[in-house]
Protein backbone atom coordinates (compact mmCIF):
# COMPACT_ATOMS: atom_id res chain seq x y z
CA UNK A 1 0.00 0.00 0.00
CA UNK A 2 1.43 3.54 -0.65
CA UNK A 3 2.34 5.69 1.95
CA UNK A 4 1.06 8.27 2.84
CA UNK A 5 3.32 10.71 1.64
CA UNK A 6 3.44 9.41 -1.75
CA UNK A 7 0.12 9.89 -1.51
CA UNK A 8 -0.24 13.82 -0.69
CA UNK A 9 3.11 14.01 -3.14
CA UNK A 10 0.47 12.74 -6.12
CA UNK A 11 -2.64 14.27 -4.74
CA UNK A 12 -0.41 17.78 -5.21
CA UNK A 13 0.60 16.86 -8.70
CA UNK A 14 -3.21 16.50 -9.48
CA UNK A 15 -3.97 19.86 -7.52
CA UNK A 16 -1.40 22.13 -9.58
CA UNK A 17 -1.16 20.69 -12.94
CA UNK A 18 -4.72 19.32 -13.96
CA UNK A 19 -7.89 21.76 -14.01
CA UNK A 20 -10.19 22.06 -11.10
CA UNK A 21 -13.21 19.96 -11.89
CA UNK A 22 -16.25 21.30 -10.25
CA UNK A 23 -20.01 20.01 -10.69
CA UNK A 24 -21.52 23.71 -11.26
CA UNK A 25 -20.12 26.50 -12.77
CA UNK A 26 -16.11 27.00 -12.76
CA UNK A 27 -14.54 29.26 -10.80
CA UNK A 28 -14.06 32.75 -12.77
CA UNK A 29 -12.15 36.13 -12.41
CA UNK A 30 -14.79 38.73 -12.62
CA UNK A 31 -12.89 41.70 -14.60
CA UNK A 32 -14.09 45.01 -12.71
CA UNK A 33 -13.11 48.53 -13.92
CA UNK A 34 -10.86 49.78 -10.85
CA UNK A 35 -10.07 53.60 -9.73
CA UNK A 36 -7.45 55.28 -10.93
CA UNK A 37 -4.79 56.18 -8.19
CA UNK A 38 -2.43 59.04 -9.47
CA UNK A 39 0.95 60.48 -8.58
CA UNK A 40 0.48 64.09 -8.00
CA UNK A 41 3.25 65.90 -6.48
CA UNK A 42 6.32 64.43 -5.07
CA UNK A 43 8.84 66.00 -2.62
CA UNK A 44 12.42 64.56 -1.17
CA UNK A 45 12.56 63.74 1.96
CA UNK A 46 15.70 63.60 4.62
CA UNK A 47 17.48 60.24 3.92
CA UNK A 48 16.65 57.15 6.03
CA UNK A 49 19.35 55.56 8.77
CA UNK A 50 18.81 52.17 8.02
CA UNK A 51 19.57 50.98 11.16
CA UNK A 52 17.37 48.50 12.64
CA UNK A 53 17.58 44.60 11.16
CA UNK A 54 14.19 43.41 9.25
CA UNK A 55 11.42 42.25 11.55
CA UNK A 56 10.66 39.15 9.73
CA UNK A 57 7.47 38.21 12.25
CA UNK A 58 4.81 40.78 12.03
CA UNK A 59 1.98 41.09 15.43
CA UNK A 60 -1.19 43.07 16.28
CA UNK A 61 -3.43 43.04 18.76
CA UNK A 62 -6.28 43.64 16.10
CA UNK A 63 -8.14 40.73 15.24
CA UNK A 64 -10.68 39.98 12.56
CA UNK A 65 -13.87 41.48 14.71
CA UNK A 66 -11.48 44.68 15.61
CA UNK A 67 -10.59 45.31 11.91
CA UNK A 68 -14.15 44.96 10.98
CA UNK A 69 -15.41 47.64 13.68
CA UNK A 70 -12.75 50.36 12.52
CA UNK A 71 -14.18 53.50 11.02
CA UNK A 72 -14.34 53.15 6.75
CA UNK A 73 -11.79 55.55 5.79
CA UNK A 74 -12.78 58.55 3.75
CA UNK A 75 -12.09 59.87 0.74
CA UNK A 76 -8.86 62.20 2.14
CA UNK A 77 -7.97 59.14 4.40
CA UNK A 78 -7.52 57.20 1.87
CA UNK A 79 -5.58 59.71 -0.13
CA UNK A 80 -3.33 59.96 2.50
CA UNK A 81 -2.90 56.52 2.71
CA UNK A 82 -1.98 55.83 -0.73
CA UNK A 83 0.22 58.51 -1.16
CA UNK A 84 3.78 56.74 -0.85
CA UNK A 85 7.50 57.08 -0.56
CA UNK A 86 10.17 55.68 -2.80
CA UNK A 87 13.63 54.68 -1.82
CA UNK A 88 15.79 55.20 -4.69
CA UNK A 89 19.29 52.73 -4.54
CA UNK A 90 21.40 56.46 -4.34
CA UNK A 91 20.18 56.93 -1.03
CA UNK A 92 17.54 59.45 -2.01
CA UNK A 93 13.87 59.25 -0.62
CA UNK A 94 11.03 61.18 -2.01
CA UNK A 95 7.02 61.36 -0.48
CA UNK A 96 4.40 60.93 -3.47
CA UNK A 97 0.56 62.70 -3.01
CA UNK A 98 -2.00 60.73 -5.09
CA UNK A 99 -5.37 61.30 -6.40
CA UNK A 100 -8.22 59.49 -6.84
CA UNK A 101 -10.72 59.09 -9.22
CA UNK A 102 -13.58 57.13 -10.56
CA UNK A 103 -14.05 56.03 -6.64
CA UNK A 104 -16.90 55.81 -4.32
CA UNK A 105 -15.68 55.49 -0.64
CA UNK A 106 -19.43 55.49 0.68
CA UNK A 107 -20.22 52.54 -2.08
CA UNK A 108 -17.09 50.42 -1.14
CA UNK A 109 -18.98 47.26 0.67
CA UNK A 110 -16.29 44.77 0.57
CA UNK A 111 -18.00 41.87 -0.99
CA UNK A 112 -16.85 39.74 2.25
CA UNK A 113 -20.09 41.12 3.73
CA UNK A 114 -22.68 40.24 0.81
CA UNK A 115 -21.34 36.03 1.43
CA UNK A 116 -22.26 33.81 4.08
CA UNK A 117 -20.72 34.65 7.52
CA UNK A 118 -17.44 33.57 8.06
CA UNK A 119 -16.32 30.42 10.27
CA UNK A 120 -15.27 31.59 13.69
CA UNK A 121 -11.35 31.58 14.23
CA UNK A 122 -10.72 28.58 16.47
CA UNK A 123 -9.34 29.61 19.72
CA UNK A 124 -6.42 28.06 21.32
CA UNK A 125 -5.00 28.45 25.43
CA UNK A 126 -1.31 27.29 24.48
CA UNK A 127 0.96 29.57 22.95
CA UNK A 128 3.00 27.50 20.23
CA UNK A 129 6.54 28.79 19.26
CA UNK A 130 5.91 27.51 15.77
CA UNK A 131 3.57 29.07 12.83
CA UNK A 132 2.43 25.74 12.18
CA UNK A 133 -1.13 24.26 12.71
CA UNK A 134 -1.22 20.58 14.05
CA UNK A 135 0.28 18.29 10.86
CA UNK A 136 3.27 20.65 8.84
CA UNK A 137 1.51 20.52 5.35
CA UNK A 138 4.12 22.51 3.26
CA UNK A 139 5.95 20.86 0.67
CA UNK A 140 9.42 21.81 -0.12
CA UNK A 141 9.43 22.09 -4.52
CA UNK A 142 13.03 19.97 -5.33
CA UNK A 143 14.93 19.55 -8.91
CA UNK A 144 15.07 22.43 -11.56
CA UNK A 145 12.07 20.60 -13.23
CA UNK A 146 9.54 22.42 -11.26
CA UNK A 147 11.80 25.06 -9.30
CA UNK A 148 12.08 26.87 -12.61
CA UNK A 149 8.91 25.40 -13.70
CA UNK A 150 5.89 28.37 -13.37
CA UNK A 151 4.44 28.92 -11.10
CA UNK A 152 7.46 28.09 -8.83
CA UNK A 153 9.71 30.00 -10.70
CA UNK A 154 7.73 33.26 -9.62
CA UNK A 155 9.22 33.36 -6.22
CA UNK A 156 12.10 35.13 -5.36
CA UNK A 157 14.13 35.84 -2.01
CA UNK A 158 14.99 39.17 -0.67
CA UNK A 159 18.51 39.79 0.69
CA UNK A 160 16.75 41.21 4.46
CA UNK A 161 15.56 37.65 4.78
CA UNK A 162 12.00 37.75 3.37
CA UNK A 163 10.28 36.23 0.44
CA UNK A 164 8.30 38.01 -3.15
CA UNK A 165 6.61 37.44 -6.31
CA UNK A 166 7.17 38.54 -9.38
CA UNK A 167 4.19 40.39 -10.67
CA UNK A 168 6.04 42.20 -13.79
CA UNK A 169 9.23 42.43 -16.04
CA UNK A 170 11.13 44.07 -13.42
CA UNK A 171 8.83 44.33 -10.16
CA UNK A 172 9.02 42.44 -7.24
CA UNK A 173 5.66 42.49 -4.58
CA UNK A 174 6.73 41.98 -1.27
CA UNK A 175 5.46 43.26 2.15
CA UNK A 176 5.90 46.82 3.38
CA UNK A 177 7.91 45.06 7.35
CA UNK A 178 10.40 43.26 4.72
CA UNK A 179 12.04 46.69 4.24
CA UNK A 180 10.41 49.20 6.59
CA UNK A 181 9.64 48.53 10.46
CA UNK A 182 6.55 51.20 10.41
CA UNK A 183 8.97 54.12 11.46
CA UNK A 184 12.41 53.42 9.05
CA UNK A 185 13.75 51.89 6.48
CA UNK A 186 15.18 48.58 7.73
CA UNK A 187 19.09 47.89 7.74
CA UNK A 188 19.76 46.58 4.09
CA UNK A 189 17.02 48.09 2.33
CA UNK A 190 19.11 50.52 0.59
CA UNK A 191 21.23 48.16 -1.44
CA UNK A 192 18.59 45.55 -1.59
CA UNK A 193 18.98 42.52 -3.65
CA UNK A 194 16.58 40.24 -5.49
CA UNK A 195 17.78 36.71 -5.25
CA UNK A 196 16.46 34.14 -8.12
CA UNK A 197 16.84 30.23 -7.25
CA UNK A 198 18.86 28.50 -9.60
CA UNK A 199 20.89 24.78 -10.39
CA UNK A 200 24.39 25.27 -10.33
CA UNK A 201 24.99 22.74 -12.56
CA UNK A 202 22.98 19.93 -14.25
CA UNK A 203 20.25 18.51 -12.01
CA UNK A 204 20.61 14.51 -12.34
CA UNK A 205 17.76 14.28 -10.36
CA UNK A 206 14.25 12.07 -11.52
CA UNK A 207 11.96 14.19 -12.64
CA UNK A 208 9.29 11.42 -11.25
CA UNK A 209 7.01 12.67 -8.45
CA UNK A 210 7.69 10.78 -5.73
CA UNK A 211 11.91 12.45 -5.92
CA UNK A 212 10.48 15.79 -6.90
CA UNK A 213 7.75 16.71 -3.61
CA UNK A 214 8.84 16.41 -0.19
CA UNK A 215 6.73 16.78 2.73
CA UNK A 216 7.15 16.50 6.25
CA UNK A 217 4.47 15.21 8.28
CA UNK A 218 5.02 14.97 11.88
CA UNK A 219 4.50 11.78 13.10
CA UNK A 220 3.87 10.85 9.84
CA UNK A 221 5.39 7.19 7.84
CA UNK A 222 7.05 9.24 5.53
CA UNK A 223 10.12 11.71 6.92
CA UNK A 224 11.10 14.79 5.35
CA UNK A 225 14.29 14.47 3.25
CA UNK A 226 15.68 18.14 2.03
CA UNK A 227 17.12 18.10 -1.70
CA UNK A 228 20.77 18.42 -1.26
CA UNK A 229 21.57 22.23 -1.16
CA UNK A 230 24.79 22.28 -2.92
CA UNK A 231 22.98 21.83 -6.57
CA UNK A 232 20.85 25.55 -5.80
CA UNK A 233 22.29 28.51 -5.54
CA UNK A 234 20.87 32.62 -6.07
CA UNK A 235 21.45 34.87 -8.72
CA UNK A 236 21.32 38.25 -7.24
CA UNK A 237 20.00 41.35 -8.82
CA UNK A 238 20.15 45.11 -7.64
CA UNK A 239 16.69 46.68 -6.86
CA UNK A 240 16.95 50.41 -8.31
CA UNK A 241 13.67 51.81 -6.54
CA UNK A 242 11.28 50.78 -3.69
CA UNK A 243 7.73 51.60 -3.29
CA UNK A 244 6.36 51.81 0.36
CA UNK A 245 2.65 52.85 1.00
CA UNK A 246 2.57 55.36 3.70
CA UNK A 247 -0.60 53.63 5.46
CA UNK A 248 2.31 51.28 6.65
CA UNK A 249 4.91 54.24 7.61
CA UNK A 250 1.59 56.51 8.99
CA UNK A 251 0.77 52.76 11.36
CA UNK A 252 3.37 50.01 12.31
CA UNK A 253 3.69 46.69 12.48
CA UNK A 254 1.28 46.46 15.77
CA UNK A 255 -1.60 48.53 14.44
CA UNK A 256 -4.02 48.73 11.84
CA UNK A 257 -1.22 49.60 9.40
CA UNK A 258 -0.94 45.54 8.32
CA UNK A 259 -3.76 46.82 5.90
CA UNK A 260 -0.82 48.03 4.02
CA UNK A 261 1.77 45.94 4.46
CA UNK A 262 2.95 45.80 0.98
CA UNK A 263 5.88 47.37 -1.25
CA UNK A 264 6.72 46.84 -4.74
CA UNK A 265 10.43 46.99 -5.73
CA UNK A 266 12.07 47.69 -8.90
CA UNK A 267 15.45 45.41 -10.84
CA UNK A 268 17.97 47.43 -12.09
CA UNK A 269 17.61 45.17 -15.37
CA UNK A 270 14.94 42.38 -16.56
CA UNK A 271 14.73 39.50 -15.20
CA UNK A 272 13.86 37.50 -17.95
CA UNK A 273 11.44 35.22 -16.33
CA UNK A 274 7.51 34.19 -16.99
CA UNK A 275 5.19 37.30 -13.89
CA UNK A 276 2.32 36.35 -12.31
CA UNK A 277 -0.55 38.97 -12.99
CA UNK A 278 -2.24 41.18 -10.44
CA UNK A 279 -5.76 40.40 -9.40
CA UNK A 280 -8.34 41.81 -7.75
CA UNK A 281 -8.98 39.67 -4.60
CA UNK A 282 -12.52 37.89 -4.62
CA UNK A 283 -14.43 37.18 -1.29
CA UNK A 284 -13.14 33.85 -0.60
CA UNK A 285 -16.26 31.93 -0.91
CA UNK A 286 -15.62 32.52 -4.85
CA UNK A 287 -12.04 30.88 -4.28
CA UNK A 288 -12.15 27.14 -6.11
CA UNK A 289 -12.40 24.86 -3.03
CA UNK A 290 -12.55 28.22 -1.07
CA UNK A 291 -8.70 27.57 -1.01
CA UNK A 292 -5.50 29.67 -1.40
CA UNK A 293 -1.56 28.99 -1.98
CA UNK A 294 1.76 30.76 -1.93
CA UNK A 295 5.17 29.99 -2.17
CA UNK A 296 8.04 31.59 -0.20
CA UNK A 297 11.71 31.05 1.37
CA UNK A 298 11.01 29.59 5.12
CA UNK A 299 14.20 30.18 7.15
CA UNK A 300 13.92 26.93 8.82
CA UNK A 301 14.37 25.50 5.15
CA UNK A 302 17.77 27.61 3.87
CA UNK A 303 17.86 27.50 0.25
CA UNK A 304 14.98 25.75 -0.38
CA UNK A 305 11.32 26.51 -1.78
CA UNK A 306 8.68 25.78 -0.01
CA UNK A 307 4.78 25.54 -1.32
CA UNK A 308 1.45 25.24 0.85
CA UNK A 309 -1.94 25.47 0.16
CA UNK A 310 -5.07 25.66 2.95
CA UNK A 311 -8.79 27.04 3.26
CA UNK A 312 -8.98 30.65 3.80
CA UNK A 313 -10.79 31.53 6.74
CA UNK A 314 -11.99 34.94 7.85
CA UNK A 315 -12.16 38.11 5.92
CA UNK A 316 -11.89 41.83 6.17
CA UNK A 317 -11.93 44.28 3.50
CA UNK A 318 -8.53 44.22 3.63
CA UNK A 319 -6.69 41.31 5.28
CA UNK A 320 -7.07 37.71 4.65
CA UNK A 321 -6.77 35.18 7.53
CA UNK A 322 -5.78 31.36 7.18
CA UNK A 323 -4.16 29.12 8.47
CA UNK A 324 -1.71 28.00 5.51
CA UNK A 325 1.67 26.77 7.37
CA UNK A 326 4.80 28.87 7.30
CA UNK A 327 7.88 30.12 9.32
CA UNK A 328 9.27 33.63 9.13
CA UNK A 329 10.95 33.86 5.88
CA UNK A 330 7.65 33.39 3.94
CA UNK A 331 6.40 36.51 4.59
CA UNK A 332 6.37 38.75 1.68
CA UNK A 333 5.28 35.64 -0.77
CA UNK A 334 2.15 36.41 -2.95
CA UNK A 335 -1.03 34.81 -2.49
CA UNK A 336 -2.59 33.48 -5.50
CA UNK A 337 -5.24 31.51 -6.42
CA UNK A 338 -6.20 29.53 -10.28
CA UNK A 339 -9.56 30.21 -11.30
CA UNK A 340 -11.21 30.17 -15.13
CA UNK A 341 -10.47 33.39 -17.06
CA UNK A 342 -13.47 33.51 -19.68
CA UNK A 343 -12.28 36.20 -22.06
CA UNK A 344 -9.05 34.40 -22.63
CA UNK A 345 -10.63 30.55 -22.06
CA UNK A 346 -8.04 29.35 -20.17
CA UNK A 347 -7.00 28.46 -16.48
CA UNK A 348 -5.02 31.38 -15.01
CA UNK A 349 -3.18 32.16 -11.27
CA UNK A 350 -3.45 35.63 -10.13
CA UNK A 351 -1.53 37.36 -7.06
CA UNK A 352 -4.48 38.51 -4.73
CA UNK A 353 -2.46 39.34 -1.56
CA UNK A 354 0.61 39.34 -0.01
CA UNK A 355 1.48 37.07 3.23
CA UNK A 356 2.29 39.57 6.38
CA UNK A 357 2.75 36.86 8.84
CA UNK A 358 1.62 35.09 11.91
CA UNK A 359 -0.97 37.08 14.27
CA UNK A 360 -1.43 36.26 17.82
CA UNK A 361 -4.24 37.82 19.76
CA UNK A 362 -4.63 37.68 23.50
CA UNK A 363 -8.18 37.67 24.77
CA UNK A 364 -9.00 37.47 28.32
CA UNK A 365 -6.49 34.89 28.72
CA UNK A 366 -6.66 32.59 25.53
CA UNK A 367 -5.25 33.27 22.88
CA UNK A 368 -6.56 33.24 18.88
CA UNK A 369 -3.40 32.65 16.14
CA UNK A 370 -3.62 33.43 12.26
CA UNK A 371 -1.49 33.55 9.35
CA UNK A 372 -2.74 36.88 7.46
CA UNK A 373 -2.19 38.25 4.05
CA UNK A 374 -3.15 41.54 3.03
CA UNK A 375 -5.59 41.59 0.22
CA UNK A 376 -5.34 43.13 -3.32
CA UNK A 377 -8.58 45.91 -2.99
CA UNK A 378 -9.26 47.51 -6.19
CA UNK A 379 -7.55 50.84 -4.81
CA UNK A 380 -4.32 48.62 -4.18
CA UNK A 381 -4.83 47.28 -7.73
CA UNK A 382 -4.60 50.58 -9.23
CA UNK A 383 -1.89 51.60 -7.46
CA UNK A 384 0.65 48.21 -7.55
CA UNK A 385 -0.59 48.42 -11.20
CA UNK A 386 0.35 52.04 -12.01
CA UNK A 387 4.29 51.72 -10.06
CA UNK A 388 4.69 48.87 -12.74
CA UNK A 389 3.01 50.21 -15.62
CA UNK A 390 3.58 53.96 -15.26
CA UNK A 391 0.44 54.73 -16.97
CA UNK A 392 -3.37 54.51 -15.98
CA UNK A 393 -4.76 53.37 -18.98
CA UNK A 394 -3.33 49.93 -18.48
CA UNK A 395 -4.84 49.31 -15.30
CA UNK A 396 -8.71 50.23 -15.30
CA UNK A 397 -9.29 46.63 -15.29
CA UNK A 398 -8.68 44.36 -12.46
Amino acid sequence: MASWGARSRLALLFLFFLPPVFSSSRPQWITQRVPVVLPQQTEDRPAPHFLSPARLEVTSPCDPECHKKAPRPTYWDLRNLLAYETLHSNGQLTETAIGIYGFNPNANISPAYSVEAPEKAQQSHIRRKRQIFGHDGRFSIAGQNFLLKYPFSVAVKLSTGCSGTLVGDRHVLTAAHCVHDGKNYVKGAQKLRVGFLKPKHRDTQSSSSSSNFTNHVEGGPDPYSPPSNDKMKFQWIRAKRTHVPKGWIKGNANDIGMDYDYALLELKKPHKRRHMKLGVSPPAQRLPGRRVQFSGFDNDRLGQLVYRFCRAGEETPDLLYQHCDAQPGASGSGVYARMWDGRRRRWERKVIGVFSGHQWVERQGSSQEFNVAVRITPLKYAQICYWIKGNYVDCREG
